[in-house]
């Protein structure tokens, strides 16, 4: 098989199972995280992981993930920038909004909330193999996917890739939406990923002060997450309990 077939047969696979990512991620980062607090001869434990506001930063970080994510979900037309694993789909070919800026802006979006995690873990050599491992996984689904535009779409796709960078946003070339933006769609398909994200920070702040056992228990990431948490249980109703959230989309 040549290596452009093998690359795409890649990226298919990957797209199929790119849910599973952030598991791995979190798994591997929860040992490193709390073997900082157990192990204190590291650097990073001692000198940035303590700090309140370091803390911030990685939230802030995670958090400007989901801003993107939210407002490329919120501005797309049906059929395009789900969350199907079976295989590619795309009814239309998004060409502004953030899609005049950057060509894979929920993949910007995921790189930037995994960041904040990995930050928050402490640990620089995690830190720098995720990037690694990011780029080698998704540099592979977004070349599938481009295939997969480019023999749906040809020539549109081909004109439009050549002037849009594909991960690096230039924002010079913005292009007002074409779409109304839609918050139904938002907390139909990005509630879960939000939702988890608040677990994560809250609940490596609960084990960090049990390990340290001090009391000083971050009440600002406990405010966000009890705000989250009822906002999901809000969304989550609305979705199974009623036809609120099943707006018609054009």
């Amino acid at each position: 098989m040549c290596l452009q077939k093998e690359l795409e047969k890649q990226g298919n696979w990957l797209f199929t199972y790119r849910s599973y990512l952030p598991i791995l991620i979190l798994a591997v980062g929860i040992v490193l995280y709390f073997r900082n607090y157990i192990h204190l001869e590291m650097f990073s434990s001692k000198i940035v992981i303590y700090k309140s506001f370091y803390a911030y930063l990685c939230l802030f970080l995670s958090l400007s993930g989901v801003l993107v994510r939210v407002y490329t979900v919120g501005y797309t037309p049906k059929g395009t920038s789900g969350r199907n694993t079976k295989k590619q789909v795309a009814q239309s070919l998004n060409m502004t909004g953030i899609y005049s800026v950057v060509r894979h802006p929920l993949y910007l979006g995921n790189f930037l909330i995994y960041l904040g995690i990995c930050l928050l873990i402490g640990h620089l050599w995690f830190v720098i193999i995720f990037c690694l491992l990011f780029w080698i996984y998704y540099e592979r689904i977004m070349y599938a996917e481009e295939q997969f535009l480019f023999r749906k779409f040809g020539e549109d796709f081909t004109n439009w890739s050549a002037e849009i960078p594909a991960f690096i946003p230039r924002f010079k070339s913005f292009v007002k939406p074409a779409q109304s933006f839609s918050w139904k769609k938002v907390l139909r398909k990005e509630a879960d990923g939000i939702f988890a994200l608040s677990c994560i920070f809250f609940f490596f702040n609960i084990g960090r002060e049990i390990i340290e056992n001090n009391g000083h228990f971050n009440l600002i990431l406990g405010f966000i997450f009890l705000f989250i948490t009822i906002g999901y249980i809000f969304a989550k109703y609305l979705k199974k309990k009623t036809r609120f959230l099943n707006e018609v989309e054009k």
